[in-house]
C-alpha cells in the first residue's frame, strides 16, 4: 500500500481496533467526520475485512487521549489514509483471529470460515467467536501493511447502501451537536471582540463590571480579550452587550479597504516557479511571446473576492480546567494541532491537555471552530471546576472567522494552425491559504490563534511562508490536466494583504480551475471548436476522458438546448492525484439578470466505491457549495471592520435556486480510494461561466456573478 502518515506514527494495532467481550468493534481514527460521512465508509471496510455485519461496529469520535495522530481532517485525505489504514489493521486483525481460532479448535486455518465474527471449521460442528477468542483483551501485535487484503470480487460489505453515522440522532432531534452539550455546573460563555484586527481595548466601565458581578456574571479579561460567564444563556448574552457598550477601544488606522485585486498585483510578494505541481526556489521565467506557428494568442484575467466558509451554524466549544487539567470539547479538523496551539498560548504541557471531537458547525475548512476552543479554554481557566460552553454569534463568524484568500489569475496561451494548445502561462496572486495553528518556531503555531492576539502580551500576526508541498494552498490544480508540452506556472504569495486567511475548501484549486476552465472554453471559441471535443483533444488519460463524456452524455450534449438557457462543462483532477470530475451545468438568466439553476450533472471517477451515498453527497455537496460562492458571496469591508456580518449582507445559495443534480459514478473496483470531498467545487464555477456565456454571450470573469455585475457585463 502507499505510504501512510498515520500507520508510521501507531504501528501497533491495539492504536486502532479493539474487541469487546460484548460481540462490539471499536475502530479508532485521528481524522474527524465533518459531515463527509467517513465513519460510516470506515465502518464498512472494517466490517468488510473482519467479516462483521456494520452495525457491530463503532468508530470512535477523535480524542487525543486514544485516538491516533492522524494530523488534519482536510485535502481530501481521508479515505486515502484513513480509510486505506482501517482496511489493513482489520485484515490484520483478521488473519490474527483466524491463527487463534485454529489453535483453538484444533484445525487448519484453512478449513475456517467467517460470519459475523463468529468461526466455524468445513466439517466440523465447533465453532468460535472474535469474542470469545479476544473480547476486551488487546491484540499486542504490530499492523501489517502489506497483510493480504479481500479482492473486489469478494466483497458483501463495501459499496453497499447504508444510512449515515449519526443520522437517526439528527433526524429525530436527539442531542447530537457541541452545542446541544449539558454538563453539570456548567456555564455559558460569550466572547467580546474589538471592532476589527488591529483595535486594542483602552478602556472598561468599572461601575458597569461590578453591576454584571454582583448579578453572578464573570467578566473574564486578559489584555484586549474580553468574555463573559453566566449559568443562563440569555443573561451571557444580555451581558455581553453591556460589556460591549462599556468597552473604548484604540481602532487605529483601520483596516486598509483599497480595491483587493489592485493589492494582489501590486503588493510586495513572493513568487516562485511551479513545475510539475511542485514550487521550486527559482527566478520566474519571463512571460515568452507567442510560439513560432502560433495562429491565435489570448490572455484573460479572471479574479475571486474573499470568501467565508459561512457555516450554517455558529462556531463552539466547551472547555472545563479541573486540578492543573484542561479537557476541551471542540469541532476542530484537527485537534491534535489545535491542542499543541492551546497547550502554547495557555504556558501549558500538552499532556495536560485532552480535545475530544464532538460533531459541530461543518466547514471544511478552518472556520472559526480552532478559536472559539481557545475563547473556551481561556475562559474555563478563569473558572476552574466549571464547564464553560463557549458558543460564537453569527456576528463572531462572519466577522472574525479566517476567510478564504482573494486570488488573481492571470492567463496566456496561443493556438497554433490545427486549433491546438501550443503554449500555456498561469500566474496566480493570492495571500495564504495555511494558517491553522500548526506548531512552528518563535510561537507562529499559537499566534494564528485569535484570543492569542488579543491577550497580553499580544502574539503579533505570523508571516506566511510560501507552501512548497505538491499541489498546496496557492497552486493547488495551478497545473491542469490537459497534455499541454509548453507551460509556464507561477505562484505569487501576496504580503500586506487586508484580512485574515487560511483553508477554505480546496484552497487554491477552486479559482484556479475556474481560470482553467473558462479560458478552455475561450480557446475552443477562439479554435472554432465544440468545448467538449476541444478538451479531449488535449486529454490522452482515458479515466479523465471518461468523466468529461459522462458529464456531457448526462446533461444531454449534443441535443439542444431550451430557449433561452445555456449549457456549460467544465473538467478536474482534484489535486492532479484525487477524484476526476466532470460538471455539466444548464441554467437561464432572467429579466432581472438572476442565474437560475436548472440541472446539473457530476461525474466521477474515485476509484473504488466503498459508500456510494456519501460519495454522491460529498459530490454535490461541494457543487451546491460552489454554486453559492460563484453566484453570491463575497466578504465586505470598510476602514472600520467587517461589514458582512449576516446572511443579508453576505447572501447564500437558497433553496430556490439549488439545481437538479444527477450523479454519476465510474466505480474502479481494485483501484486506491481517492479523496472525493472537494473534487466538483472548481469545475461548478466554471461550468456556470461556461453556461453563462452560452446562454447570454457574456464573459464573466470576476466572481461572483451577481445581477449586477451580469448588467455591468452587458452594458460594456
Amino acid at each position: 500500500m502507499r505510504s501512510n502518515p498515520g500507520l508510521a506514527r501507531h504501528p501497533r494495532l491495539d492504536d486502532w481496533l479493539s474487541l469487546g467481550a460484548d460481540g462490539r468493534v471499536t475502530v479508532r481514527s485521528g481524522k474527524v467526520d465533518i459531515g463527509q460521512r467517513i465513519s460510516s465508509a470506515v465502518a464498512l471496510i472494517a466490517a468488510e475485512e473482519l467479516d462483521v455485519d456494520p452495525s457491530r461496529i463503532d468508530v470512535m469520535r477523535a480524542d487525543t487521549s486514544v485516538s491516533p495522530d492522524e494530523g488534519i481532517t482536510s485535502g481530501s485525505n481521508s479515505m486515502e489514509e484513513t480509510g486505506a489504514a482501517a482496511r489493513v489493521v482489520a485484515a490484520t486483525a483478521r488473519r490474527h483471529l483466524l491463527s487463534l481460532a485454529a489453535k483453538a479448535l484444533g484445525v487448519d486455518v484453512d478449513t475456517l470460515e467467517v460470519n459475523d465474527g463468529l468461526v466455524a471449521s468445513r466439517g466440523t460442528n465447533r465453532s468460535v467467536t472474535y469474542w470469545e477468542l479476544l473480547g476486551d483483551r488487546p491484540f499486542d501485535i504490530p499492523v501489517d501493511p502489506e497483510v493480504t487484503v479481500k479482492a473486489p470480487d469478494a466483497y458483501r460489505q463495501i459499496g453497499r447502501r447504508m444510512v449515515a453515522r449519526g443520522m437517526a440522532e439528527i433526524v429525530t432531534g436527539k442531542p447530537y451537536f457541541l452545542h446541544d452539550m449539558a454538563m453539570p455546573g456548567m456555564v455559558h460563555g460569550r466572547v467580546i471582540r474589538p471592532p476589527h484586527y488591529h483595535a486594542r481595548l483602552t478602556g472598561l466601565d468599572a461601575d458597569a463590571c461590578r453591576r454584571l458581578e454582583a448579578s453572578g456574571v464573570t467578566l473574564v479579561r486578559d489584555g484586549s480579550f474580553l468574555a463573559v460567564a453566566a449559568e443562563d444563556e440569555y443573561a451571557a448574552l444580555k451581558a455581553a452587550e453591556r460589556v460591549r457598550g462599556a468597552a473604548t477601544w484604540d481602532t487605529g488606522d483601520g483596516l486598509q479597504a483599497q480595491d483587493v485585486f489592485e493589492r494582489l498585483v501590486a503588493n510586495e510578494r513572493v513568487s516562485l516557479p511551479v513545475v510539475d505541481g511542485v514550487p521550486r526556489k527559482e527566478p520566474v521565467p519571463p512571460l515568452p511571446g507567442p510560439p513560432p506557428g502560433a495562429a491565435t494568442t489570448l490572455r484573460a484575467r479572471f479574479e475571486r473576492p474573499y470568501h467565508m466558509h459561512g457555516s450554517i451554524g455558529p462556531s463552539a466549544a466547551a472547555a472545563l480546567f479541573e486540578n492543573g487539567r484542561l479537557t476541551v470539547w471542540t469541532h476542530s479538523q484537527g485537534i491534535y494541532i489545535l491542542r499543541a496551539g492551546i497547550a502554547d498560548v495557555l504556558g501549558m504541557n500538552e499532556d495536560a491537555l485532552r480535545l475530544i471531537h464532538v460533531p459541530g458547525a461543518g466547514c471544511y475548512g478552518h472556520n472559526g471552530a480552532d478559536d472559539v476552543a481557545l475563547d473556551a479554554a481561556v475562559t474555563a481557566r478563569a473558572l476552574p471546576g466549571r464547564p464553560v460552553l463557549m458558543k460564537w454569534t453569527r456576528e463572531d463568524e462572519h466577522a472574525w472567522e479566517p476567510y478564504g484568500p482573494a486570488m488573481v489569475m492571470d492567463l496566456c496561451a496561443s493556438l497554433d494552425a490545427s486549433g491546438k494548445v501550443a503554449a500555456w502561462s498561469h500566474e496566480t496572486f493570492s495571500d495564504t491559504h495555511v494558517m491553522r495553528p500548526r506548531p512552528g518556531p518563535n510561537r507562529s503555531g499559537a499566534s494564528r490563534l485569535l484570543a492569542a492576539r488579543h491577550m497580553d502580551p499580544p502574539l503579533a500576526a505570523p508571516v506566511a511562508q510560501p507552501g512548497m508541498a505538491p499541489h498546496g494552498g496557492i497552486h493547488r490544480n495551478l497545473d491542469p490536466c490537459y497534455d499541454f508540452e509548453n507551460r509556464r506556472l507561477v505562484k505569487h504569495l501576496v504580503r500586506g494583504m487586508p484580512l485574515r486567511t487560511s483553508a477554505l475548501r480546496t484552497l487554491g484549486a477552486y479559482a484556479n480551475i475556474f481560470a482553467i476552465e473558462s479560458f478552455m472554453d475561450e480557446l475552443a471559441e477562439a479554435a472554432g471548436a465544440d468545448p467538449v471535443d476541444f478538451r479531449l483533444r488535449h486529454l490522452t488519460d482515458p479515466r479523465a476522458r471518461a468523466v468529461l463524456e459522462g458529464a456531457a452524455k448526462g446533461i444531454g450534449w449534443e441535443t439542444s438546448v431550451a430557449e433561452g438557457r445555456g449549457r456549460g462543462i467544465a473538467f478536474a483532477r482534484y489535486k492532479n492525484a484525487k477524484t476526476y470530475a466532470a460538471v455539466a451545468v444548464e441554467l437561464a438568466v432572467t429579466d432581472a439578470a438572476e442565474v437560475r439553476l436548472y440541472r446539473a450533472v457530476v461525474a466521477a471517477d474515485a476509484g473504488q466505491v466503498v459508500d456510494p451515498d456519501g460519495l454522491s453527497a460529498q459530490l454535490e455537496g461541494g457543487l451546491i457549495q460552489a454554486a453559492s460562492w460563484t453566484l453570491y458571496e463575497q466578504v465586505t469591508f470598510d476602514r472600520d471592520g467587517i461589514t458582512s456580518r449576516d446572511w443579508d449582507s453576505y447572501p447564500i445559495l437558497r433553496f430556490d435556486n439549488v439545481p437538479e443534480v444527477e450523479t454519476v459514478l465510474i466505480n474502479r473496483p481494485g483501484e486506491p480510494f481517492l479523496g472525493a470531498g472537494e473534487a466538483t467545487a472548481g469545475p461548478t464555477a466554471a461550468a456556470i461561466a461556461n453556461a453563462i456565456r452560452s446562454a447570454t454571450g457574456l464573459r464573466l470573469r470576476r466572481l461572483p456573478f451577481t445581477p449586477d455585475s451580469l448588467r455591468a457585463a452587458a452594458m460594456a
